[in-house]
């Protein structure tokens, strides 16, 4: 036992490699790298597999997956965990990588906040915007509703069936749930500091068909003041330009002002950044330290588009590089999943097409 185990109580974790992040990308380089009998370990500071898609918004559609003509965020992330099925990966979900370690070896030691500890050939980073927080409303008494009636997520809609609600924001999940909710609830009121808004311009222009239907309002002005009886949100003060104060009812208050990206313990790696993104090549995604790749939205590279589509790319790719760092000049045959007995084999599906 060498001193690195000596001085912590988590026995050490060997991996061929720990993925930062399970996000879709982060799903899918599992898959990857298991067509190349690789083993990985996935590490997320979120409680639930499935990343920002997963946390903002289950629900929303996406349409340019290949062959998927629609399906929404869960459904995708439902189907990704499916399909990685078969290579056994082990989650560590509500855990934040705290600490990376190249070691002359050139294999890794790496920590968790929970204590958890790998001993892994390689690193892949697939953080999405890495560790991310909502924006939060900054009035008094705010954080003593945070989950009760005022939400930065939406995880039951139900929850605001026939009830009065406010939303604040002017981006696409504002409008989102706006659009979505305003025929199951009472009364709603879109609230933002002006009439500009960072939503798709075919959602503002639904929301202004439902003011003008009088089946929504919007509201033009700052959240100043929350009424409230304990955790029961009663009503909601918004100030408008010229200094006149409003009183909205509400029951609930569901705040979509953005996130604040932060790389969190990442920035601290000795990895190049570029506005807090991480610099790779792309040939491979490895980053300037040998062993650490970074695949998905917080990768940059000339032409950086950031897609889903492109993060699945990147962690193909990742994987060979992965392979080859593992097992340095050893030839890796492409082999194709609808021909080759290997790559049936560690799929699971050898006996089926046997049958």
């Amino acid at each position: 036992m060498d001193a690195y185990e000596q001085a912590n109580e988590h026995p050490i974790i060997s991996t061929d490699v720990v993925i930062v992040g399970a996000g879709p990308v982060g799903l899918f380089q599992v898959f990857e790298l298991g067509l190349l009998g690789l083993q990985a370990h996935v590490v997320d500071s979120m409680a639930q597999l499935g990343g920002q898609c997963i946390e903002l918004y289950p629900d929303k559609p996406i349409y340019d997956i290949p062959a998927i003509p629609v399906c929404t965020s869960k459904e995708l992330v439902d189907r990704l965990v499916e399909q990685i099925k078969p290579f056994a990966p082990q989650f560590h979900l509500g855990e934040e990588v705290t600490e990376m370690e190249r070691t002359p070896s050139g294999r890794f030691h790496v920590r968790t906040s929970a204590g958890t500890r790998f001993d892994a050939g390689a690193v892949i980073i697939a953080a999405g915007v890495g560790a991310f927080r909502p924006r939060r409303l900054r009035v008094p008494g705010a954080e003593r509703l945070e989950g009760e009636t005022l939400h930065y997520k939406v995880t039951d809609p139900s929850l605001f069936a026939d009830k009065d609600i406010v939303i604040a924001g002017a981006g696409d999940s504002a409008l989102d749930w706006a659009l979505e909710l305003h025929d199951k609830v009472r009364s709603l009121v879109l609230v933002h500091r002006s009439q500009s808004f960072r939503a798709a311009p075919s959602k503002v222009r639904q929301m202004e068909r439902l003011c003008e239907e009088m089946k929504m309002q919007f509201l033009e002005g700052d959240i100043t003041g929350l009424e409230a009886d304990g955790k029961a949100l009663s009503s909601i003060l918004v100030r408008s330009a010229s200094g006149l104060t409003n009183r909205v009812d509400a029951q609930h208050l569901l705040v979509f002002w953005g996130l604040h990206p932060n790389l969190g313990p990442i920035a601290t790696w000795g990895l190049n950044l570029d506005k807090n993104q991480i610099e790779t090549d792309t040939a491979t995604f490895a980053t300037n330290v040998p062993g650490v790749f970074a695949v998905g939205d917080i990768n940059t590279y000339p032409g950086k588009k950031k897609l889903i589509l492109s993060g699945f790319h990147e962690a193909a790719l990742a994987a060979f590089g992965v392979r080859e760092y593992l097992s340095p000049g050893e030839k890796v045959h492409l082999q194709y999943t609808t021909t080759s007995p290997i790559m049936h084999k560690r799929l699971g599906v050898a006996a089926t097409l046997a049958a």
